[in-house]
């Protein structure tokens, strides 16, 4: 704990007056949680509990950021500017100003959106406007407790871990905030510094999205959508997107609502079921097809499908991609050189689709940036982007966006879902058909939340005891390789090769079957995810394996001291 931060905190005179207030009645043990550390940009940005302190998020430690973020925009132009949105999060009207004044003070020319918008639309918005960055106050999926801020270049991807290292090295080397005050908003919008911007990008940015489309002419009719954003911002344009194209859509209309606390649910999360407890009973008096949920910030999507039994299941992120990509391979002509991108911790299912049908397949890092940056790699190329996804319920198609896109899902999922409803099958029925096919694959994921310093510090000795020990075998999995991307180094059969991945603390074992595990600290929540994937000759078969599997490697986890 920095007993120093604490005393300037208390001392500064200007210091905002709600912060110092909650300054005062924080216990010892909740100063140590504000204070221990900085917060630090991890695979999604910076994303915090709101509130005082150095660990938390607040407009001094958003302004820190925002004069880092600066110097960087002007370092890669001579009229710089940035695009700036927001989610429904709490404090996302002063933070958005906060950033807004601190950008505009250092000679950013800033665009605002006026209203909450979707992730995906200012990540459109940055190449729409030719503009340098953009940045989104967001939290995406988190608890109502925290607020976060993504940070992206002129392509409209997040930044990649070369150039956010830049930004976290000028923020190292900003003034401190409580000696830099930016001048005020309206003064700077007066002076032309920072400027709303106009309908023409949300028309802009649904053409866009519409033009995805495979089957445009499709006869809609006789499916039934069911549509929350879960109180976040795809409401206003999912609705609008999907009724334009001439879908049966029936809004969760308590969701609709841009509810900070997201009091409707347990968790604003759509890759949980409990998400969609208000969607099925809709879904049920309605009778509906589909039910597809959007995060507050509009970048993921979840998906929850009929069956025969008049029950609904919830597919995974990585069954939802693998959908995708077996319809988009087998109702559209495909490029010579298609690509198709995915991360080390996605489902080999939807990357053997692909091969099929003679895609190539890139395997990315965890993070979206790193698939908004291999599409940026290939423009102009003879290569061409067919798909992207992860398994965190992020797909995109076109590469006008260069982020995980829940309306392009919205819209594909419908479309998909029509398609074969035309055929007589359910989505479920579908899957079941590209597993038969392909193999029944079956992935999960183990989050074990370790919060605050201390967990900080168990999840670091967990990487390290598994970094430098050897294991042969976690039960009956066979380990065959294990790729260290901390070390750049792959191990395989007593020899080593260079990874040429960026590095990143993730460790993966993988059989001769190619069948996989991955460790993996969260960059975003205070977590260890623990990430498995099997391939079984059957539905059953596969559980049992990866059930097996869990138990064994979770073991030696839990033994870590």
């Amino acid at each position: 704990m920095s007993l120093e931060n604490i005393k300037k905190w208390k001392e500064f005179k200007n210091l905002d007056s709600k912060l110092a207030n909650e300054l005062n009645s924080m216990s010892e043990e909740e100063l140590e949680d504000a204070f221990y550390t900085d917060l630090s940009f991890g695979t999604g940005g910076m994303r915090g509990v709101v509130g005082a302190g150095t660990n938390r998020l607040n407009i001094y430690t958003l302004r820190k950021a925002n004069y880092g973020y600066g110097v960087y925009l002007k370092s890669q132009s001579d009229t710089p500017s940035v695009v700036i949105a927001h989610d429904n999060r709490h404090m996302h009207d002063e933070f958005t100003a906060e950033s807004a004044r601190t950008l505009a003070t250092l000679g950013v020319k800033v665009y605002l959106f006026k209203t909450l918008t979707p992730t995906p639309e200012l990540s459109f918005a940055v190449r729409y406007k030719k503009a340098t960055g953009g940045i989104v106050i967001t939290a995406s999926h988190n608890p109502p407790k925290y607020n976060g801020y993504k940070i992206y270049d002129d392509k409209g991807c997040q930044l990649i871990p070369e150039l956010a290292d830049i930004v976290i090295n000028n923020i190292a080397n900003s003034p401190d905030p409580f000696e830099f005050e930016p001048l005020g908003f309206d003064e700077l919008v007066s002076k032309g510094m920072i400027e709303y911007l106009g309908d023409d990008v949300d028309d802009a940015y649904l053409s866009n999205v519409k033009s995805i489309q495979l089957m445009p002419e499709l006869d809609k009719s006789n499916l039934k959508v069911i549509f929350t954003p879960l109180h976040g911002t795809s409401a206003r344009l999912g609705k609008r997107l999907l009724e334009e194209v001439g879908y049966n859509i029936i809004p969760v209309e308590e969701q609709m609502i841009p509810d900070r606390n997201f009091s409707t649910v347990k968790s604003p999360n759509p890759e949980v079921m409990s998400a969609f407890d208000l969607s099925l009973e809709y879904a049920k008096r309605h009778e509906a097809d589909i039910c597809i949920a959007t995060d507050p910030d509009a970048d993921r999507v979840g998906l929850a499908v009929k069956l025969r039994d008049g029950s609904y299941k919830l597919l995974t992120g990585n069954q939802t991609g693998a959908l995708l990509i077996y319809y988009i391979v087998n109702n559209s002509k495909l490029p010579e050189k298609g690509m198709v991108y995915n991360t080390i911790v996605t489902s080999s299912l939807g990357a053997n689709i692909a091969i099929s049908k003679g895609l190539e397949v890139y395997s990315t890092l965890t993070g979206f940036k790193f698939i908004g940056e291999q599409a940026a790699l290939i423009e102009n190329t003879d290569k061409k982007f067919v798909f992207g996804y992860e398994e965190s319920y992020g797909y995109v198609i076109g590469d006008f966006v260069r982020d995980k896109d829940s309306l392009q899902a919205l819209l594909m999922c419908s479309e998909m879902a029509a398609f074969y409803k035309h055929q007589g099958k359910n989505l479920w029925e579908v899957l079941t058909q590209v597993y038969d096919e392909y193999g029944y694959f079956l992935e999960q994921t183990v989050n074990i939340e370790l919060e605050g310093s201390a967990g900080a510090k168990k999840i670091q000795r967990i990487m390290d005891y598994f970094r430098c020990h050897e294991f042969n075998a976690f039960g009956d999995f066979k380990v065959y390789a294990k790729e260290d991307y901390n070390l750049s180094k792959r191990y395989c059969e007593g020899s080593e090769v260079d990874l040429t991945l960026p590095k990143s603390n993730v460790i993966k074992y993988i059989s001769k079957e190619n069948e996989w595990a991955v460790l993996r600290p969260s960059g975003t929540e205070p977590k260890l995810k623990v990430y498995f994937s099997v391939k079984g000759t059957s539905s059953q078969n596969a559980l049992e394996k990866i059930e097996a599997f869990k138990k064994s490697m979770l073991e030696v986890v839990e033994g870590v001291e």
